[in-house]
């Protein structure tokens, strides 16, 4: 039996994936398990600089978001404080909301995907995730839950950016399908729906 896992959840924006993130979390730590979850960007003085890119308060070329993100997550992975390795190695099941295939994803439309792979390519060989889970939605749901109760998106929101970004997962699942476990859930069904479909593809790798 495997004690604790490594787990990404992947979408676009608005596919749920961050509710799904803690129902799993919740369900994990109903059972006994230790269960640090995370997200991407992170709290780091460099996922804060993303941030501030994405609402707009700073302009950054495509390429320098890239690099920020690929630098982010090294620090994510090997920061001695509460990176993803150590929480690992002290036993916990780390699950991250994001992880390189969002890089994968959103950076490739502005640039060649093998750039951003090769990018992110330390990371990989540091730590692939047990399961990529992807919760797969529309573009038009997505923008349809992004923009409910709000005034203003972010630098990626709009409905012909995602439409690219979900070809371009689907791209790079099929790139590297030999290499990467990955799971597809529909997104477009109720909460408990999803989380019952998410919970039978990892309650496999704890048996």
């Amino acid at each position: 039996m495997q004690k604790n896992l490594f787990i990404a959840f992947e979408g676009i924006d608005g596919s749920g994936k961050s509710t799904q993130v803690k129902l799993l979390a919740d369900k994990l730590e109903a059972l006994g398990h230790q269960v640090y979850s995370t997200f991407e960007p992170t709290k780091s003085d460099i996922g804060k600089m993303i941030r501030t890119i994405f609402s707009g308060k700073m302009e950054a070329d495509h390429k320098v978001i890239a690099a920020l993100f690929a630098a982010d997550r090294l620090d994510h992975l090997l920061n001695k404080t509460d990176g993803i390795l150590k929480m690992l190695a002290a036993g916990y099941t780390v699950i991250t909301d994001r992880y390189y295939f969002s890089s994968y994803a959103y950076h490739s439309v502005y640039m060649p995907m093998d750039w951003v792979i090769a990018t992110n390519a330390l990371s990989a060989d540091l730590l692939r995730p047990d399961m990529n889970i992807y919760i797969d939605v529309s573009p038009n749901e997505s923008m349809q839950r992004i923009t409910k109760g709000r005034t203003s998106t972010e630098l990626y929101e709009t409905l012909e950016n995602l439409t690219n970004v979900k070809n371009l997962y689907q791209q790079a699942f099929e790139k590297m399908k030999e290499v990467e476990n990955i799971c597809i859930i529909n997104g477009e069904r109720s909460e408990a729906d999803i989380a019952e479909d998410v919970w039978k593809s990892v309650a496999t790798s704890f048996i």
